[in-house]
């Protein structure tokens, strides 16, 4: 009779679930969709998962004090790299704006998950291929974590039926992402909404629709894991990480229907 009461306060106090909440392809002077993405990401608390191309056209300081109108989340975002950041040379801007490590890759933890951001930009990067630093070091991080689930984001996108496709570039970090069991892997690089049925054991977005524009679907027939995708509509991806699993749910700006949700054990 005074368990239930006590467990049901219990996990009244128990805290909620983090949030990653993610988009990539986000701000340019030129667009009024990234301040559409940027109300709609003040209202939802979390951990922002920045894609990549944060701001257009070269990612410079400049472009980033007039055109980043996700200013007031720099202190809860982690951001990967775009080949927009690039723009400018090395991506200083950026990885300074951020507080990136100059390689672009790193991890961290959010709750019981583990994260991995890896920078797709290969020949910055120092290479994607097996044996190159940054595939070691993925590989070396994925064998010293010890939680069940993990998450992984970059900026080029592995599988895409959009404009620019698949990047079979990033076959190796894929295949190490599958072998050390993570999770989900997100991307951004081409500007629509799409999921993948898991292949690999990981269930694949990509989640260009940050704001700055969209981009045509040209190769869906291409891609038979593909099986939810939408390139009218801008918004993020929230992801609700629990212990042992994983809610979904693409979250539209002001104004538009498209949604997908869903939920999954980690494995």
């Amino acid at each position: 009779m005074i368990l239930a009461p006590l467990v049901t306060a219990l996990s009244l106090l128990a805290p909620a679930p983090p949030t990653l909440i993610a988009a990539g392809d986000v701000a340019s002077c030129r667009s009024s969709g990234d301040e559409a993405t940027a109300a709609l990401v003040a209202r939802i608390p979390g951990t922002v998962a920045l894609l990549g191309d944060s701001v257009y056209e070269r990612g410079t300081a400049q472009e980033f004090r007039a055109c980043y109108s996700w200013a007031r989340f720099r202190g809860r975002t982690r951001a990967a790299l775009g080949n927009h950041e690039y723009g400018s040379g090395n991506a200083a801007a950026a990885i300074a704006y951020f507080g990136l490590p100059r390689s672009g890759y790193y991890s961290y933890d959010l709750g019981d998950w583990h994260v991995v951001v890896l920078n797709s930009n290969c020949g910055p990067a120092g290479g994607c291929q097996q044996g190159s630093p940054q595939q070691r070091w993925l590989d070396a991080d994925l064998a010293a974590n010890p939680t069940l689930c993990t998450v992984a984001y970059m900026h080029h996108p592995r599988f895409s039926s959009g404009l620019h496709g698949s990047d079979t570039s990033l076959g190796a970090l894929w295949t190490t992402l599958a072998r050390g069991g993570v999770d989900v892997v997100l991307a951004g690089h081409d500007h629509h909404y799409e999921r993948f049925a898991p292949f690999q054991g990981i269930r694949f977005f990509v989640v260009g629709t940050g704001g700055r524009s969209h981009y045509p679907v040209l190769r869906r027939l291409s891609q038979p894991k593909s099986v939810a995708l939408d390139y009218r509509t801008y918004g993020v991806l929230r992801l609700t990480l629990r212990a042992e699993g994983y809610d979904w749910r693409f979250v539209p700006v002001a104004g538009s229907t498209y949604s997908d949700s869903g939920s999954s054990g980690c494995r």
